[in-house]
């Protein structure tokens, strides 16, 4: 499921690539639009579980980062609507059908594999990172776009650790089951 994971990014790449060439500052702000729906998909299977009685031991863990990720996240979208990131209606309806898509697969496939969701999650914010680590080269120093990329870092950095715990709470629930 991994190479699906690639797969699917890679192509959803290249289609943004081709529609956002030379257009830095929307394309930044469809990413950060679409960044966000992950956090969104995993706090809302988070409080479900919750609600169902299936909070695991990482549970209020998980639901500060993902909390604190989704702000960050719409810091970074700001910041690109500040930039003329969104001026354009066909920019603006884009982003927000992808968003509409990707958070309702995010919450199918974070419910079924946590761990993959994670792990998808992850590509997409070391693909962001990039992303600003090629514009910054090209164009030169920017301030808040270099601590938008170290954000991104962090994030990936955050999305490792949890797969991590995500993997020990059902490592513990392996366990319990065996005795």
């Amino acid at each position: 499921m991994k190479t699906f994971n690639t797969v699917v990014l890679n192509i959803t790449v290249a289609i943004l690539d081709f529609l956002y060439k030379g257009r830095d500052y929307q394309r930044f702000w469809v990413l950060e639009e679409i960044a966000r729906a992950p956090y969104f998909a995993f706090l809302s299977v988070l409080h479900f579980r919750e609600s169902m009685g299936l909070r695991g031991p990482d549970h209020l863990y998980l639901m500060r980062e993902h909390f604190d990720q989704s702000v960050n996240e719409t810091e970074h979208l700001e910041y690109m609507e500040s930039k003329g990131g969104n001026a354009y209606w066909i920019d603006r309806f884009l982003a927000r059908h992808l968003v509409l898509i990707y958070y309702w697969v995010n919450v199918v496939y974070y419910w079924l594999f946590p761990k993959l969701a994670y792990h998808l999650s992850y590509e997409v914010e070391i693909h962001a990172a990039d992303t600003y680590a090629k514009y910054l080269e090209k164009n030169g120093s920017d301030e808040k776009i270099c601590a938008i990329l170290n954000d991104e870092l962090n994030h990936a950095s955050e999305l490792l650790q949890a797969m991590e715990k995500n993997l020990c709470q059902y490592t513990k629930i392996t366990k319990l089951e065996s005795i």
